[in-house]
């Protein structure tokens, strides 16, 4: 298996990411197309078809991963709904993919491809059992434990946006009220402030107080979020990804503050908080160790 190919896709609404890589996590090609428009699942995997073709010309790749905006069943078959993605409900695209290309295919979550991706290849490779948190226009998440990504019974397992911080807050698509996702996604810190969260680090930088304040308060918002997940977990690390973590220089030491006042030494010994590594990258390395796992590899 040492010269086996596979394919990683990431799948978003406006972009789908394909990277061909080694068992040993290098990416030997890589290609981004146009997300079709409307995007039903039809449009969609004719021109993820048409893509791998172009990246596995001499058909070398034994199977193929694919992350999608939403959760996958258990057996990474079936995507049940994708955000963003209109007609998206109980797709088959393992099933679909692998009519048109002859290649064993595995569905997963995007967020869950993205701690893979970063468990493999990034800022959680060093560490057996860690969590991360992409923190974007919602909030993903994602468990690793003993170096296997969990998702539970139901293949829903992860959420970790969706765990509740203010029971009182405001209303979250899930149906939670006040959940993480509400306070700290990039649309939550837009209802926030007005301000986007690159515009906010910039002003950050600059000294700015307001932003430097508001940084303070959203350091102090995640720290008590984690706060749960770790009591539950106990991980060696967390790993914080997606736009907002381009800005963690002014929340990560408000995040750790807050986790080293709120949970016991017995439960974070060792915890390491740090930003994620792989960027937009992740999703497709994820997605691509994905695919090693179906075939054994």
């Amino acid at each position: 298996m040492g010269n086996s190919q596979v394919i990683g896709i990431d799948l978003g609404g406006t972009a789908i990411k394909l990277g061909r890589f080694t068992a040993d996590g290098t990416c030997l090609q890589s290609l981004t197309v146009a997300t079709p428009q409307p995007a039903t699942p039809e449009a969609v995997v004719a021109k993820m078809v048409d893509a791998i073709a172009q990246i596995d010309l001499d058909r070398n790749c034994i199977a193929i991963g694919v992350g999608t905006p939403g959760p996958a069943d258990a057996q990474g078959r079936i995507a049940k709904i994708a955000i963003n993605l209109p007609g998206w409900y109980d797709v088959p695209l393992a099933d679909a993919l692998e009519a048109k290309t002859g290649k064993p295919t595995i569905v997963g979550n995007d967020a869950n491809c993205a701690g893979l991706g970063e468990a493999w290849l990034g800022a959680g490779r060093r560490f057996q059992n860690l969590i991360l948190l992409t923190l974007g226009t919602g909030v993903g998440g994602a468990i690793i434990l003993d170096g296997e990504l969990f998702t539970g019974p139901l293949g829903a397992a992860g959420e970790l946006g969706l765990i509740t911080l203010k029971p009182d807050g405001p209303r979250c698509n899930s149906g939670n009220q006040g959940s993480l996702e509400q306070y700290v996604s990039v649309t939550a810190i837009r209802r926030r402030t007005g301000k986007e969260p690159a515009e906010l680090g910039v002003l950050a930088k600059a000294g700015d107080a307001q932003a430097l304040t508001f940084w303070q308060e959203y350091g102090k918002d995640l720290g008590i979020g984690l706060t749960s997940l770790i009591y539950v977990l106990t991980p060696q690390a967390v790993v914080i990804g997606g736009g907002v973590s381009g800005s963690a220089e002014f929340f990560i030491p408000f995040v750790k503050a807050e986790i080293e006042q709120r949970v016991l030494p017995t439960s974070r010994l060792g915890l390491q908080i740090l930003p994620a590594e792989l960027g937009n990258f992740a999703g497709i390395a994820g997605a691509a160790k994905l695919a090693f796992s179906k075939v054994g590899a």
